[in-house]
């Protein structure tokens, strides 16, 4: 890996995304490791879980991602400061749906409340209808994720690391199996969401 001795530039970075083939994946487990530091800054900054702080920033990456190959990201800024102002507007995102979902909590009565009216026979026989009408639900979208996005869900669901994902699928780096793994989250939520 000579190409990868010295540090890579902006311009590198995003020759390397922007070529395609198998190198891309290298250039984008770099521009995601250069500045994860972020994300210890995002904790601090706005107070976030770490987990929350991670996911903002896996997210903005692949929005940095998709802006360079669609031509988006100009090149007028650092690709630092592009990602640390799309990160910050994921982290305030997250502080926002925490607040909302807090508030809404003491809206209405939960399916576990209703279902504490119930007598017992009818509430088990009630919960297991659910529990498997939420797994079968749960297994038809990830028939139509493909086989890669099934099976690092499966495994990360199995209480797998990225680490152990990656080298179960062939990844170069827990970096990228968790780039990857977050990508088909995505389609599953918004298989969810679209559903009828």
């Amino acid at each position: 890996m000579q190409l990868f001795s010295r540090s890579l530039t902006d311009a590198d970075l995003m020759a390397g995304i922007r070529a395609g083939g198998p190198q891309r994946r290298l250039y984008e487990n770099k521009l995601y490791e250069k500045y994860t530091y972020l994300v210890a800054e995002g904790v601090r900054k706005h107070r976030l879980a770490e987990d929350d702080c991670a996911s903002a920033y896996s997210d903005a990456v692949l929005i940095v991602f998709d802006h360079i190959i669609s031509g988006r990201f100009e090149g007028r800024s650092e690709l630092k400061t592009y990602l640390y102002q799309i990160f910050t507007n994921k982290c305030v995102d997250a502080i926002r749906k925490k607040t909302t979902n807090r508030s809404s909590v003491h809206d209405a009565l939960s399916l576990d409340d209703s279902l504490m009216q119930l007598p017992d026979t009818a509430r088990s026989a009630v919960q297991h209808l659910i529990a498997q009408s939420d797994v079968e639900n749960l297994y038809h979208h990830l028939k139509n994720l493909g086989d890669k996005c099934r099976s690092m869900i499966l495994l990360w669901g199995e209480g797998y690391s990225d680490d152990e994902i990656a080298q179960s699928i062939d990844y170069n780096s827990a970096a990228v199996a968790k780039t990857s793994r977050l990508r088909c989250l995505d389609k599953l939520r918004e298989r969810y969401r679209n559903a009828p």
